[in-house]
């Protein structure tokens, strides 16, 4: 049935323009159809369902654009984490613990993180999935039955011997070793099942793997019947050991070695990020997505959100791995928020950071979500403007990005459908 929300406050289009007082149709579809004033939308479809929204402040629902959720089951496992001991892709301690868990038990655990996202106002989440095609499946599996919209981006579990864990090798001996003509072939069966590719780096691929990478996931692009285009994610710069390695090892750096072999559509954290890496980004169009909490934690930085936005990057945040994080956006928003300004870095402002969680997400992912206007899914969070955090409400943006939280959260939409979340 179409529903009809009026007397509502919310934040419009692109650039969540604020409307005091206004009314959304949406279709029995649940796709907005008409955004605008009460009036505006009078006369309504006299099969509209009517929601009277006094009282209430209609946010795009949130988009969590970077998360790890397999290490559910090791949260907090290390008390004095660093990038390389705690996620290495092949030392690290989180390996290690994935590659013991019962996958019942490590079905359970994400399960238990997407409700929290859900709770936490989070409409659809892109995830970095370990464990190759049976990885896949089981996030599959974990999300069965809930509203939240994923995006899985696969990963294949070999890593095309790196030449930072060969003493005696040079780069050409460590190119010469891959076998190029291997990697499609389980790449395609990977990209079957999932929303795309989410490698862990460049310095764990020679410049071959990373071209294999991109000509697969483009072939499979241009040659899939299933209609929807698969994803090419990485992260890049995260750290200075990361950044120094790959300077040493290639000659380049790590946003360089991406652009240049592997085309990504996206990249992860750029904390690191020179002059030269964000304008190269910028003019290729590839999205940015920030991880700030999880970066501070590990001691890499705070990643420089004004320059991206500056040069013309769309800069998506993420909260990254569930063994350091919460997947909760607004402690994320208000640590960037509040971290840019102790790092002197002032011109950020707060609906910026709020278009990062939303709009810039959506863009990102390629997700028709992220704001409120006509196509756009019925993504909605309805948030009490009387909560005892907010009240009262002088800037929207400010006080969503400092003060919001789970606990003024009134209610949830998705694809135009009120959602109930039970743990």
């Amino acid at each position: 049935m179409p529903i009809l929300i009026k007397n509502a406050s919310f934040l419009r289009g692109q650039d969540l323009i604020l409307v005091e007082r206004g009314a959304i149709q949406i279709s029995d579809d649940g796709i907005i159809t008409r955004v605008g004033t009460d009036r505006d939308l009078s006369p309504i479809d006299s099969e509209s369902s009517v929601f009277d929204a006094e009282g209430l402040l209609l946010l795009p629902g949130l988009i969590n654009a970077h998360t790890h959720i397999g290490d559910s089951i090791a949260k907090d496992i290390t008390l004095d984490p660093d990038l390389s001991s705690t996620v290495d892709p092949i030392v690290g301690i989180k390996r290690k613990v994935l590659s013991k868990t019962d996958p019942i038990h490590l079905e359970a655990f994400m399960r238990y993180t997407v409700v929290s996202m859900l709770k936490n106002g989070i409409v659809a989440f892109a995830d970095f999935r370990e464990g190759g095609l049976d990885g896949v499946k089981l996030l599959r599996r974990a999300v069965s039955g809930l509203k939240i919209k994923p995006l899985v981006l696969g990963r294949k579990e070999k890593y095309y011997n790196p030449p930072y864990r060969q003493s005696n090798s040079d780069i050409d001996t460590v190119e010469s070793s891959v076998d190029s003509s291997a990697i499609p072939r389980d790449v395609f069966d990977l990209l079957d099942v999932s929303d795309g590719l989410g490698l862990s780096g460049t310095n764990e691929n020679t410049d071959r793997s990373l071209t294999e990478y991109s000509k697969a996931i483009r072939n499979y692009n241009n040659t899939s019947s299933l209609g929807t285009r698969r994803l090419l994610a990485i992260h890049t710069a995260e750290s200075q050991e990361t950044t120094a390695l790959s300077i040493r090892k290639f000659g380049l750096t790590e946003v360089e070695r991406a652009i240049k072999f592997l085309r990504p559509d996206l990249v992860v954290h750029m904390t690191q990020a020179t002059d030269k890496d964000i304008t190269a980004i910028a003019t290729n169009k590839i999205g940015v997505v920030v991880c700030p909490r999880s970066n501070g934690l590990l001691g890499c930085g705070v990643p420089r959100i004004v320059d991206m936005i500056k040069k013309g990057c769309i800069v998506g945040l993420g909260t990254d791995n569930v063994m350091l994080n919460s997947p909760d956006l607004f402690k994320e928003m208000d640590y960037i928020w509040k971290a840019s300004r102790a790092a002197n870095i002032h011109q950020i402002s707060a609906r910026d950071i709020l278009k990062m969680a939303t709009v810039n997400g959506a863009e990102i992912l390629h997700l028709n979500s992220g704001c409120i206007e006509c196509g756009r899914s019925a993504d909605l969070l309805f948030i009490d403007k009387r909560h005892i955090d907010l009240y009262p409400i002088h800037d929207p943006y400010a006080s969503i990005v400092q003060r919001a939280s789970q606990s003024s959260i009134m209610g949830m939409m998705i694809n135009g459908e009120f959602v109930t979340v039970i743990s």
